[in-house]
């Protein structure tokens, strides 16, 4: 399993909401269609940063979703997200999900 982390200096006028709708009904339904797609998320990590968490079964589908996200903030963000993201790729080397929590058993 893969991680792509991106983060991103948030500079704009909109509402941090209004730029989180905007990536769940235009990033989301590109992402998930990535190769090996496992999960996406988008977090608000404070002091005007915006950091998106994707998971992969293969470092491949990490590494396409950070075109993706590249080539979708550059045509519907440029004004929120004007700069590039730190990105991060990495292996995932030790994890654990407690699915009951979750209710899968």
């Amino acid at each position: 399993m893969y991680v792509a982390i991106r983060q991103y200096g948030l500079v704009t006028s909109e509402p941090l909401e209004k730029v989180m709708q905007g990536i769940r009904e235009g990033f989301i339904p590109i992402i998930k269609n990535t190769p090996g797609f496992l999960g996406y998320y988008t977090l608000d990590t404070g002091s005007g940063t915006l950091t998106s968490i994707s998971i992969f079964e293969h470092r491949a589908g990490a590494e396409e979703s950070n075109r993706r996200a590249e080539d979708w903030v550059g045509k519907n963000l440029p004004s929120a997200l004007p700069t590039s993201p730190m990105v991060i790729v990495g292996e995932v080397g030790a994890h654990e999900l407690n699915l009951a929590k979750l209710g899968i058993y």
